[in-house]
């Protein structure tokens, strides 16, 4: 058969999200931060929408202003009437349908009203004293940015006395560090790629392994150890021995092996084993940007009483409305249809918008309040009582979907009694105890590790032995289950945690 093309029609079904909703689904999973990107996207695109910096001043600017004009709108949850037209003239009659948006102004005057009211109150029991607010914005203006490893060093190597050709030698070789300060490159490798020979650059890498953090700039673990102890004048130590001649029994924990090499007591080499454990294996680590994170929490839990009263953090969602300007601009009826018709539509995706923030805030309260409902031991008590709760027993009582409970604690923190949390945290597995209840198995894996530290070193606890010790306690585990929280837990096995 010849080759050619043709044409023909198909007819297929496709599920597709309109704009708007995957708009809604964004902002109900973005986080705080996150979420204040997205506005500040959509008031640089619509033009209607603007940002009230606080709801008492959104409330002066009210009583400053004509009381005979209708507020701006602060929350809409209908669309404007498809019907609304203008009388080109500029006269309406009594059969044209109105068209200067002020009937529904003056409905959404009163909706207007109820959303502050509504911010106010979930504000109102997480506001603070003057005091406590000044001392909050002191602490934030306090912060400063960190300084990042490779900064860090390159500013050492500018002050250090090595020569221009040196330093840039220098700088290609911190330019080839992870985040833990190792020179992740071989000297092979760097002397091909920029011509200079490898004794030269092993000559800049010595100078560079002087610099702090203590460690940096080895290529191995090894290494790292030995210039930790070569910076405290350990050369001449047993440990320094270890780390230089046992690196591989070391980390097998070899301790019988270590001794019979080194000629030293089995007691000796477990001592010089602690020392070895107080150097940092990962010299970079304090200027991993992984330790500057900052979370705001969505919710606040407060106990009050027996009870816990929960609370969205309002005052970090940007408050938004529809700008006055344009609302004026609708009533003139010289606009043409084109002006109208851009406006209605800036209006209508305006409202959506602070509609969908409207939404999120209730879906993630409502969620909220059933997770505190439904995990009130541990907002108590703590950790130990976490009860086995799912998605979807959440979605059941909510109301909504299981993937939409996934969206709306995805990246969201819950400040508790206990301490701040990831909402995700609460969603645990459950395992089976004996009187049929169940727990979760966050609070067994907590248990476990409880168990571990109380162990005796010279005598380290079996996963069977651990399991014994839950079924007296009426939970009933597997040996595998227990082996691996074990390894979550980065414990490692009774043969490895033995101490002679």
């Amino acid at each position: 058969m010849g080759q050619g093309l043709q044409l023909s029609q198909r007819l297929t079904q496709s599920l597709v999200l309109a704009p708007q909703l995957q708009q809604s689904l964004a902002m109900l999973q973005a986080p705080t931060l996150e979420l204040k990107a997205l506005v500040e996207q959509e008031l640089q695109q619509n033009p209607v929408l603007e940002e009230v910096e606080a709801i008492d001043g959104e409330m002066r600017d009210k009583e400053e202003g004509d009381s005979d004009k209708p507020s701006a709108e602060q929350l809409d949850l209908a669309e404007p009437p498809a019907d609304m037209t203008f009388d080109p003239s500029g006269e309406k009659s009594a059969s044209d349908p109105t068209d200067d948006f002020q009937v529904e102004f003056e409905r959404l005057v009163q909706m207007d009203q109820e959303w502050r009211d509504h911010f106010a109150q979930t504000n109102l029991p997480m506001r603070g004293s003057a005091e406590d607010e000044e001392k909050r914005q002191f602490m934030f203006d306090s912060l400063v940015a960190s300084t990042s490893l490779q900064e860090n060093l390159l500013e050492q190597l500018r002050e250090s006395s090595l020569s221009d050709a040196d330093q840039e030698i220098g700088e290609v070789l911190i330019g080839n560090m992870d985040d833990y300060g190792y020179v992740k490159a071989g000297i092979e490798e760097l002397s091909t790629s920029t011509g200079v020979p490898q004794e030269k650059i092993l000559e800049v890498l010595k100078v560079i392994q002087t610099f702090d953090p203590p460690g940096v700039g080895a290529r191995d673990l090894r290494e790292c150890l030995m210039i930790q102890m070569d910076r405290n004048k350990e050369s001449d130590t047993l440990e320094y021995q270890i780390v230089r001649d046992f690196m591989d029994a070391l980390g097998r924990r070899r301790i019988p092996e270590i001794a019979r090499g080194t000629g030293t007591e089995i007691d000796e080499v477990q001592d010089a084993l602690e020392n070895i454990a107080r150097l940092e294996p990962r010299p970079g680590r304090s200027f991993m940007a992984d330790n500057d994170q900052f979370v705001v929490a969505e919710v606040f839990v407060q106990r009050n009483g027996d009870d816990f009263i929960v609370t969205t953090n309002n005052e970090q969602i940007p408050h938004l409305r529809i700008s006055n300007t344009y609302k004026d601009l609708m009533s003139q009826g010289e606009n043409t249809a084109e002006v109208r018709n851009y406006i209605r539509e800036k209006i209508r995706a305006g409202k959506f918008l602070i509609k969908s923030l409207h939404q999120r805030q209730e879906t993630i309260l409502a969620i909220a309040k059933e997770i505190v409902s439904r995990q009130h031991d541990f907002m108590a008590k703590g950790v130990a009582h976490l009860k086995p709760l799912t998605m979807v027993q959440i979605a059941e009582v909510v109301g909504v979907h299981e993937t939409t409970v996934s969206r709306a604690v995805s990246g969201k923190y819950m400040q508790t009694p206990q301490g701040i949390f990831e909402m995700k945290y609460f969603f645990t597995a459950g395992i089976q105890t004996s009187s049929g209840d169940g727990m979760s198995n966050t609070s067994v894996k907590d248990m476990i590790d409880e168990i571990f530290k109380g162990e005796n070193p010279a005598r380290p606890l079996s996963d069977h032995q651990v399991v014994q010790m839950l079924t007296e306690k009426g939970i009933v585990i597997a040996r595998r289950t227990v082996a691996k929280y074990r390894t979550e837990l980065n414990i490692l096995p009774s043969n490895l945690r033995k101490v002679y």
